[in-house]
């Protein structure tokens, strides 16, 4: 059987120079906190403490960047435990789902989410062989086992991984009462929200005009009328902070932004209330919206995130059978220049806004993003996010940036996971990534290695933290 032994050099320069600069970069941030500042973690975990369920279920059916690989090699994700909305079975044995997964471990080669659960199954699990069809149930034998154990709730693994505060998000319906739970409970990690209004704020949302009456209800306004619209989301982003809530996020197709007069946008909505408008009524009520809240959080001091570019649910098929978020969502390539213009001629030079943008759509760097960046005192460019979370990815994103927008007008790393054991994992390659990409530029003689260090300390921790207000 092969030796499951993740190499302590791995994703560092392969040039022998530059890896020893790399090697001592790395150590002085490898120990840091973690910090989380937006993600997709169950705050009922951290609240009700129970132990985490069987391997199948923790490792498998939740997570899109394992079943959407099998998918494509015609897995059907009935046999990975995924719940149909059909009506049709689907397996709910997870010694059967495991095994599945282990027999087509070997699709994962070369790929992030292997080096994830590699360093999962030998970091956390304490396993020493690698998953094959051979080992698959003396894998599922020692982490069923595991997760039994006190040392395997998610209270202890919080303080195991040495997180120091993590975020996750929630939409304006939510009535947080695991944070609540969280805070009133003696427990002292750190578990934060973070307001997502799409489902309120996107007409074209699934919902939408129900969402629209409970969200009035709930904060206690009148949102017949524009300005009670606005007035509801005052009141549910001030619930948020209460709960612990530094940011906002937007999760858009187009980065969009719009700021139309008063008596433009009052009209504007009432279109979208009527159900009568276009695809383009609603994108740019969105970008209208994305405006307001920039305009909010200069008034309650709430970080502005904007996540645009996903064409959601592009296979019907699977969409029909399994319902959304199934593995099934395709990059756009999107235009930030013209689009974000509104939004930063209205708030962009004033330094009280931070407003973090990203992107799935790499050809625009160098080109839109980092001189963006690199000129507006509010914009600051988020990490590599969802399909360039990944060694590559963050190389380019370094290669490409830095040069025009500095390291400063990013805001460091954030793992954006409901994975919650792969956290630890994926802040350990961006650590590496990022002291590789310092160690050349010391080793060209285009950086000191001190000042090197100071970068590779702000951009584990420090940014972050800054950026989030954390």
């Amino acid at each position: 059987m092969a030796v499951l032994k993740p190499h302590p050099d791995r994703l560092l320069p392969a040039d022998p120079t530059t890896r020893d600069i790399a090697r001592r970069l790395y150590q002085t941030v490898k120990g840091m906190p973690i910090i989380s500042p937006h993600g997709h973690t169950d705050p009922q975990w951290f609240a009700d403490n129970e132990p985490f369920p069987d391997p199948a279920q923790l490792l498998i059916v939740p997570d899109h960047y394992v079943f959407r690989m099998l998918y494509s090699q015609g897995v059907d994700l009935a046999s990975l435990g995924i719940a149909t909305h059909d009506g049709t079975p689907y397996e709910a044995d997870p010694r059967k789902i495991w095994k599945t997964f282990a027999d087509n471990y070997y699709l994962f080669r070369g790929t992030p989410s292997r080096m994830w659960l590699d360093w999962v199954f030998s970091k956390v699990f304490g396993i020493d062989v690698t998953l094959t069809p051979e080992t698959a149930d003396h894998y599922y034998e020692v982490m069923d086992a595991s997760l039994k154990t006190d040392a395997f709730r998610p209270r202890a693994l919080f303080e195991r991984f040495n997180i120091e505060v993590i975020a996750t998000t929630e939409g304006p319906l939510d009535d947080l009462r695991h944070h609540k739970k969280i805070r009133e409970g003696g427990w002292k990690g750190r578990v934060v929200t973070a307001y997502r209004p799409d489902p309120v704020m996107d007409p074209e949302h699934i919902g939408f005009a129900e969402n629209l009456e409970r969200f009035g209800q709930l904060a206690g306004e009148d949102i017949t009328t524009f300005a009670g619209y606005l007035k509801a989301h005052q009141n549910r982003r001030a619930f948020f902070r209460e709960a612990g809530a530094t940011s906002t996020d937007h999760g858009h197709v187009r980065a969009t932004t719009a700021n139309l007069s008063p008596s433009e946008a009052a009209a504007l909505y009432d279109k979208i209330r009527s159900g009568d408008f276009s695809a383009h009524e609603a994108d740019l009520f969105r970008g209208q919206m994305l405006t307001e809240m920039a305009r909010m959080s200069l008034d309650d001091g709430m970080v502005l995130q904007l996540h645009p570019g996903v064409y959601r649910s592009h296979n019907q098929h699977v969409l029909n059978r399994f319902g959304r978020d199934k593995g099934a969502d395709i990059p756009l390539s999107t235009e930030y220049v013209h689009a974000l213009k509104p939004l930063l001629d209205a708030y962009g030079n004033d330094p009280r806004l931070t407003f973090i943008v990203f992107t799935l759509d790499e050809t625009v760097y160098a080109r839109e993003l980092a001189p963006l960046a690199g000129h507006y005192p509010a914009l600051k460019l988020g990490p590599p996010w969802w399909f360039h979370d990944s060694p590559e990815g963050m190389r380019r994103f370094r290669d490409q940036m830095t040069e025009t927008g500095g390291y400063y007008n990013t805001v460091g790393f954030n793992d954006d996971t409901r994975a919650f054991f792969s956290i630890p994992a994926r802040h350990d390659v961006a650590r590496r990534m990022d002291c590789s990409h310092l160690a050349r530029l010391v080793a060209e003689h285009r950086l000191d290695e001190d000042e090197a260090a100071e970068v590779a300390y702000d951009l584990s921790y420090k940014l972050a933290k800054q950026a989030y207000k954390l």
